[in-house]
Formats: structure tokens, sequence, C-alpha cells
């Protein structure tokens, strides 16, 4: 399994786990999207897989004194 997959332009990271059907590849899907994280599910033959990427929504940068 790839790691990493580019799509539009960003970067997904596997979440390292095979799923063996679509439902328990959903359950977890909605878990990490609830953590602000965007995902997407491939499927291989009979598994699923989770590649995700974390959403940053806002950077704060501390001023020097």
């Amino acid at each position: 399994m790839e790691k990493v997959k580019i799509l539009d332009e960003k970067k997904f990271m596997w979440d390292g786990r095979t799923y063996m059907s679509e439902s328990e590849a959903n359950t977890i899907k909605v878990e990490y999207e609830k953590n602000n994280f965007e995902t997407i599910m491939v499927q291989e033959e009979e598994e699923y897989f989770l590649f995700t990427r974390k959403v940053v929504a806002e950077v704060e940068i501390e001023k020097q004194q």
C-alpha cells in the first residue's frame, strides 16, 4: 500500500489500517472528519483504506519583543 496519495495537489497520508468493510471505514472516516481532517477512502479488491490530511483553520504568529 502506498503511504501517500496526492489528490488535487493535496497530500494525504495513509492511516496505516486496513478495513475489511466499507461501513467500518466510513465509521472511522466520520470520526476523522469530526476532528478536522480531510479524508479520502480507497477500495482495492475487498479492502478499504483511509488517507487523511489535517485541515489548518488558522495560524497564529507570535510577535517577538
